[in-house]
């Protein structure tokens, strides 16, 4: 299985052309397939910062992509695990 680490926003537009790309399709074939606008869908790849969770994840089924999260090993001082601090480890920290 190939990775791609993707560890700021500003990655994601030049990710998500590569992986249309890759799949074969043209940006007015998925515009179609999400229902919008390819116009619409050019803005979305140029600016893929602003895309939403739902819609990401549906691109990426679209180009055949599985979205795998992964953490580092925690640094001495680090929580465990998602969400959970030092000081009170049965609250999110957000």
């Amino acid at each position: 299985m190939q990775r791609f680490p993707l560890r700021t926003a500003a990655q994601l537009p030049a990710l998500l052309q590569a992986f249309r790309k890759e799949a074969g399709l043209t940006q007015r074939e998925v515009a179609l397939r999400l229902g919008v606008t390819q116009q619409t869908y050019s803005a979305l790849e140029r600016n893929a910062d602003t895309v939403g969770a739902a819609r990401l994840l549906k691109l990426l089924s679209l180009f055949g992509v599985e979205l795998t999260l992964s953490k580092p090993s925690p640094s001495p001082g680090e929580p465990a695990s998602p969400g959970q601090t030092s000081s009170d480890p049965g609250q999110p920290s957000w």
